[in-house]
């Protein structure tokens, strides 16, 4: 009875030593293939964020190509009802919006004098150069109105007044395209005149030289379009 009870003891001490080796075993072997999904799922995360920010590179480069430019649903100001919305018009939004500055200014409603004096200064075809980009402040017909009768007549009919009148035009073209919010950021912005335009308030509210806007962030082929309320004069030397 006796060694029957110990070959009954240690049958079971070798049977409980196998299972531990067989669960310390299994245990090691869990833990290698827990840590190799690991790895493997740290190296596709690092792949996939890897992708988000080349996605987030090229979104950005993708914003920075479109620096400036607007849609028809961005304009807005207090004359915007005024421009024709038929989309078969040339003088409407859209219609602008596929021609470039020069032209799409000529059938405008609201800018036939700005239209006449472009013209006698010889800059539709540099407004137009497909390969420019402009911000553009065009007085409406009303500011032209507010100018001494005289003094506009000379400035768009007197040869002799050409200089000034092209230097006067110049003064409302930056040679890049800005939206409302980046004019307001930027306070001032150079023009192809040379001289500096202050622009001050912000958003829907800026404005250019103490100019009121009447219609802006008007797109157009190779310009954003601001309609203002005054003519702006550049300042003396």
């Amino acid at each position: 009875m006796s060694n029957t009870r110990v070959k009954t003891v240690v049958t079971g001490a070798v049977a409980s030593l196998a299972l531990l080796l067989s669960a310390c075993g299994g245990g090691a072997e869990n833990s290698g293939q827990s840590e190799q999904n690991q790895s493997s799922q740290s190296q596709q995360s690092g792949d996939q964020s890897g992708q988000d920010q080349s996605g987030q590179d090229q979104s950005g480069q993708d914003s920075m190509s479109e620096q400036g430019v607007t849609t028809v649903d961005d304009i807005y100001g207090p004359a915007a009802s005024k421009v024709p919305t038929d989309p078969g018009n040339e003088g409407s939004a859209q219609g602008m919006a596929d021609d470039p500055v020069g032209t799409a200014a000529s059938n405008n409603p609201l800018l036939t004098n700005l239209t006449k004096a472009v013209k006698t200064a010889g800059l539709v075809d540099t407004l137009n150069k497909s390969d420019a980009e402009y911000t553009v402040f065009a007085p409406a017909n009303s500011a032209f109105e507010k100018l001494d009768p005289a003094t506009l007549e000379a400035l768009l009919n007197d040869p002799a007044k050409k200089e000034q009148l092209t230097n006067i035009l110049t003064y409302h073209v930056v040679p890049e395209r800005m939206t409302a919010e980046e004019l307001g950021n930027a306070g001032e912005v150079e023009t192809v005149n040379g001289k500096t335009v202050p622009i001050s308030g912000s958003g829907e509210n800026v404005k250019i030289d103490g100019a009121n806007v009447q219609v802006g962030n008007v797109p157009t082929a190779n310009a954003t379009v601001f309609v203002i309320d005054e003519v702006l004069m550049p300042p003396k030397q």
